[in-house]
């Protein structure tokens, strides 16, 4: 009989630094690898947690004073979109959606420079470059897919091998009881779509049809208008001390 222990992660603690959501707080995260045989099954561990990857890394907030920062997943069985929503869909009904491995493209990246450009020019990732982005994408020990969104060519009909014009991308892990979004960015200039609000509305039909229960979206920052948006998305759940509980809020659609 083996009686080899299984090797356990080792998690980490990082230096303070400025936290980029709620002025005036400083924040510090736990960070462990995600690599070898076993980095599929600890991200889903980790993940309904309260970690999120980025890369090979997963993390959390461990901040000294501050516990602003809250997991949230969509009940995607539940989810019924609200009257605005509904409209979202109709406006992008003329896009196309591909699913592909973790590999970049120039054209992804092209894109993704001007979302930063657009919306995050003082953000952490604001310097990064094509080879940074490539990373990003591909340093991955999990199931992750990029999906594409384009827009359908006049008389194209449904392909899928659409080769319109590139509106948004995102990259996400597919887990064994849901998908998580890991980051997503598109056209900073086709605001009437509301992008990204379209892309979780996508995911969550996508989460329907695989007949899984949860979307995660990362972490909701009371407080923070960058945060703002995924609470409305209902119902959903908040990792609390007590575990994942009902979060209701009202939202007029």
């Amino acid at each position: 009989m083996n009686t080899q222990a299984t090797p356990s992660p080792q998690f980490y603690l990082t230096a303070p630094a400025v936290c980029p959501y709620l002025q005036g707080e400083m924040e510090r995260k736990v960070f462990t690898h995600l690599v070898g045989p076993r980095a599929a099954e600890m991200n889903d561990l980790l993940t309904q947690g309260g970690f999120r990857r980025s890369q090979n890394i997963a993390y959390r907030p461990a901040c000294e004073a501050c516990r602003a920062c809250i997991s949230v997943r969509i009940l995607a069985n539940e989810f019924q979109p609200a009257r605005s929503m509904k409209r979202v869909m109709a406006i992008n009904r003329d896009l196309v959606s591909n699913v592909f491995p973790p590999q970049p493209s120039t054209e992804q990246f092209s894109l993704f420079r001007r979302y930063l450009d657009s919306r995050h020019q003082r953000g952490g990732m604001s310097d990064m470059s094509a080879l940074d982005y490539a990373i990003m994408v591909e340093d991955t020990h999990v199931n992750t897919r990029l999906i594409e969104y384009r827009k359908r060519e006049p008389g194209a009909g449904i392909s899928a091998e659409a080769k319109g014009e590139l509106l948004a991308v995102a990259l996400t892990d597919v887990m064994s009881d849901g998908l998580s979004m890991v980051y997503s960015f598109f056209n900073p200039e086709a605001e009437k779509r509301s992008l990204g609000t379209y892309m979780i509305l996508d995911h969550i039909q996508r989460t329907q049809t695989l007949g899984l229960p949860h979307v995660y979206l990362g972490y909701w920052v009371k407080g923070s208008p960058k945060m703002g948006y995924k609470t409305r998305f209902q119902p959903q759940e908040h990792l609390t001390p007590r575990g994942w509980e009902r979060f209701v809020e009202e939202y007029e659609g």
